[in-house]
């Protein structure tokens, strides 16, 4: 693994977690022409990504690589992981197991259950983490996604879907 600092995002951040965010955009948007995803895009712009890092509901971490940013991650009241990032030169790395088990470490007792929208190609990733769709890839926004669950640290999934203490 490169040599990854994780650190608490802060205000000046904002512009390059929305530069990544929106540069990774087209994996996701359904029409290549961004049509239908002004609200997304809206909610990603450096002035709404300011205003998360300000909200105590969010926890962000940002993930540097000699000083660059190599991905970002953030948990919304501590059991929605909202944002979960890496760029492209640093893809493959570990760097999404290091933000995700970093965020979820820092989650309030007790940890979990976690939920998440994936983008359709990060559902593979998600999995290994523990999650597991909770519904079919759902298009909203001009965006498409998977939502996703993982249980409570200490709990496994039945095969209804309801979470079974271990």
């Amino acid at each position: 693994m490169i040599p990854l600092e994780v650190r608490p995002a802060v205000a000046a951040d904002a512009p390059a977690i929305s530069a990544l965010i929106v540069a990774l955009a087209p994996r996701f948007i359904v029409d290549p022409e961004g049509r239908g995803a002004g609200r997304f895009l809206a909610m990603v712009a450096p002035e709404a990504v300011a205003g998360c890092l300000a909200d105590p509901t969010f926890d962000y971490r940002v993930g540097e690589v000699d000083g660059a940013l190599a991905g970002v991650a953030a948990l919304r009241d501590g059991s929605h992981l909202y944002h979960l990032f890496v760029a492209d030169p640093f893809r493959g790395r570990g760097i999404a197991r290091v933000l995700w088990e970093t965020l979820r470490a820092a989650a309030p007792e007790p940890r979990g259950p976690f939920t998440v929208h994936a983008t359709p190609n990060a559902v593979p990733v998600y999995a290994a983490f523990g999650f597991q769709a909770t519904g079919p890839r759902t298009e909203a926004n001009g965006i498409a996604f998977v939502p996703m669950r993982r249980e409570a640290d200490g709990a496994t999934q039945t095969s209804a879907g309801a979470p079974a203490a271990v």
